[in-house]
């Protein structure tokens, strides 16, 4: 499994460091005219609005010791020139160096907090991080008789978490894959993804029926939403009520067809050869948490045909969701039919490159995929509950 932030690129990331340069330099640019400027027949000039901002300028990408350093030297070269030019006593240098000390603590005080902000942003985002390592585990390459890639693309939204899950998993019934999308962000729904993800990798080894293992998914969550105390916590539990988590359930069985089930998920689709076909339900269930628009017979899996060679998406509406400049969402189908790869790991890398491309390297929502294809033939492997 691969992570990518949508807009961390090379070039970007160069960008943004020739212009963090150059804004470090801007301070002793300042300091470096005044000295010049002062020490040449020109030192009629009044420099004194030039030393002022040298702290401030320090301050916006130095921390507290660097912007102290900055203003320290400053200090130094207004005593200096004034020596130099016999300015002593006179009213414009000691409102020059009030001013300049002024700043210079302002600076030292701003510099401080920013740093410090900055330091707590970075620990958030690496927790955020983990849990969501935690929710979204790597998926091998080889499951029984289908060969597996996945991606998750992160939005830029600071440190917010986001709500899609996915995994992937061999038991004695075949292949079962589940990919989802909670609605909504940050810590609540990272629970919410937990609980349903906890549900199906207990689930998958012990229920045959597709559907039962979807009941185990949606009882999950409906204790996690029970659990919320209303009382002491009034608005987490209004966000939390508010939620549900869009699902697809999947399983590759050994014979050439697919076992389908789907809780108001995008469908997947299957390629072949240039060709696309979208599986869609037939009929239409809604997302898990909104069991009382649950109506009709039983849930039941939908087979469709999926013979070897096949390969088969399943994502999250981040990646239809996302957008050029032109507000045009990104043409899935149109661009799986003409991509190409010699196995799933580059089909789904080059996938990846044309929705980046597409979203100029700016996702407005978090997009996760997984790709499977059919082999002729499966390992031999230990599978948990058999002997």
């Amino acid at each position: 499994m691969r992570f990518f932030r949508s807009s961390a690129d090379r070039g970007a990331y160069g960008h943004s460091r020739k212009l963090f340069v150059i804004a470090r330099c801007l301070p002793f640019v300042a300091l470096a005219a005044v000295v010049t400027i002062e020490l040449s027949p020109a030192h009629v000039v009044y420099t004194g609005p030039l030393l002022s901002p040298a702290p401030a300028l320090a301050a916006v990408t130095m921390g507290p010791l660097g912007t102290g350093a900055v203003a320290v030297l400053a200090l130094l070269v207004s005593s200096t020139t004034a020596t130099v030019n016999h300015a002593w006593g006179t009213q414009q240098v000691y409102a020059n160096m009030a001013a300049l000390l002024l700043v210079a603590i302002a600076s030292v005080v701003s510099s401080a907090v920013r740093v410090r902000r900055t330091r707590e942003l970075t620990q958030v985002r690496r927790i955020a991080e983990v849990s969501q390592n935690v929710v979204l585990r790597p998926l091998p390459t080889r499951m029984g008789v289908v060969m597996a890639a996945s991606v998750y693309l992160a939005a830029e939204r600071g440190a917010q978490i986001g709500g899609d899950l996915y995994e992937a998993m061999t038991t004695r019934f075949g292949v079962r894959l589940i990919v989802g999308d909670v609605r909504g962000k940050g810590l609540a729904a990272v629970r919410s993804a937990a609980a349903v993800l906890g549900a199906f990798r207990e689930a998958v080894h012990y229920e045959r029926d597709l559907a039962e293992v979807m009941h185990r998914c949606a009882a999950a969550l409906q204790r996690e939403y029970a659990l919320l105390d209303r009382t002491t916590d009034p608005r987490h539990w209004e966000e939390q009520a508010e939620q549900f988590v869009t699902v697809l359930l999947a399983q590759v069985p050994d014979d050439a067809t697919i076992q389908l089930i789907n809780r108001g998920h995008p469908p997947p689709l299957i390629v072949q050869g240039g060709c696309v076909r979208t599986l869609d339900p037939t009929r239409p269930l809604p997302p898990l948490g909104l069991e009382e628009f649950l109506t009709g017979p039983p849930i039941a899996t939908e087979t469709y045909p999926f013979s070897a060679g096949e390969r088969l998406l399943l994502h999250t509406d981040g990646v239809l969701e996302a957008r050029n400049r032109s507000h045009e969402f990104f043409p899935l189908p149109e661009t799986l039919e003409i991509l190409d790869g010699a196995t799933p790991e580059e089909y789904l890398d080059r996938l990846r490159q044309a929705l980046v491309r597409h979203a100029d390297g700016h996702l407005t929502d978090d997009a996760a995929m997984i790709l499977i294809e059919r082999t002729d033939t499966a390992p031999g492997i230990a599978l948990p509950g058999e002997p």
